[in-house]
């Protein structure tokens, strides 16, 4: 009975015209106090559940959302990152949603301010987000906050900034899973070795930093014998550079065979390991990329740890639109599934799914 209740009803219900109950439905001004407790007593009373999507269908509004994310390579994590918010702004292409893709420089501040800053200037209607450090994505987040526009974070869980959703793995489980994984195949080894991308010495994001605690929190629980040794490469170096560093290393570690690394650069050791046939070397990475595939099926990566970015990319904009445009709750974390991809099942993943 209640859904088949007209605006016209709960006005004569309520003593009002039809034109406040319009404006109070659709959270609209000019209402006095009076109105508006009449009309709330009566939707109690008939327990009115709105169409959420007729009614912002009705309102015939255009939404923009930033997804604000590093600048990154053409087959890299990213894209499927891209691809899935794309994907979700097609499937809500009836109610006018554009996404707008920008990118910053990782590691580089300043190319990060000059970003949220022309989003600031834009002044969209929400905003999916990358983090930097946290106090300089902090000055970002509390103008939106100032703002009131909602935004979510991705990849990296920062709860001080108080974000309206958050899509990504606990990265501390999920190295903490990792190091379990590793030792499947290594708890014989006397030592083994973690590679990071570093710039200035520090790895690129909070996420890598958080899977690192949980890696070691692991090893030292369960092998606190066998000896972590590390081994950075710099952002933005060249191949050569990286054979150079790579090949001093297990020169001078003959007895190391099974590494570890906690981006999406896994395939950096991988290739090498092929070209230089070190065949009884492998690494364990992050993300199904094509360049790490490849290495898995060849046996240089020995376990790929999928984070399912499509997935976080769509869901990031599903929930501002849940939020912005059906005023919706949504939920505040959402950590993604952790899934272990081998040489065996890594033509079986469904790089797309939801």
């Amino acid at each position: 009975m209640a859904g088949k209740i007209r605006i016209k009803d709960i006005a004569e219900k309520s003593g009002v015209s039809v034109g406040t109950v319009d404006r109070i439905l659709h959270n609209r001004p000019n209402v006095s106090k009076t109105a508006r407790e009449k009309v709330e007593k009566v939707l109690e009373e008939i327990n009115y559940q709105p169409n959420v999507y007729a009614s912002a269908l009705a309102y015939n509004k255009s939404y923009v959302f930033w997804l604000i994310i590093p600048k990154h390579e053409s087959e890299a994590y990213w894209e499927e990152i891209e691809e899935g918010a794309l994907k979700a702004c097609e499937a809500r292409r009836d109610f006018n949603i554009e996404v707008k893709i920008k990118y910053y420089k990782r590691f580089h501040v300043e190319t990060f301010n000059k970003t949220v800053n022309d989003c600031l200037e834009a002044n969209p209607d929400g905003v999916i987000i990358v983090p930097s450090t946290l106090e300089v994505t902090r000055q970002f987040t509390d103008i939106l906050h100032n703002r009131s526009t909602p935004f979510v974070l991705l990849d990296s869980y920062m709860p001080d900034l108080k974000p309206l959703s958050f899509y990504g793995q606990d990265s501390f489980q999920s190295g903490y899973f990792a190091a379990k994984m590793l030792m499947m195949i290594a708890s014989n080894e006397k030592e083994i070795m973690i590679m990071r991308q570093t710039n200035n010495g520090v790895v690129e994001s909070k996420q890598q930093e958080n899977r690192e605690v949980g890696f070691r929190h692991y090893m030292h629980d369960h092998f606190p014998n066998i000896k972590i040794l590390e081994v950075d490469l710099p952002a933005e170096e060249t191949k050569a550079k990286y054979d150079t560093i790579l090949s001093k290393f297990f020169d001078d570690n003959p007895t190391v065979h099974h590494c570890i690394t906690l981006s999406s650069k896994a395939h950096l050791v991988g290739e090498f390991l092929l070209r230089t046939n070190r065949r009884d070397v492998q690494i364990m990475g992050y993300d199904m990329v094509a360049k790490n595939a490849e290495c898995l099926r060849q046996g240089s990566i020995s376990f790929l740890i999928a984070q399912h970015a499509y997935m976080q990319g769509y869901s990031c904009v599903e929930s501002l639109f849940e939020a912005i445009v059906l005023h919706k709750e949504v939920n505040p974390v959402n950590y993604m599934p952790i899934e272990i991809l081998l040489k065996e099942n890594v033509d079986f993943y469904r790089r797309t799914q939801l």
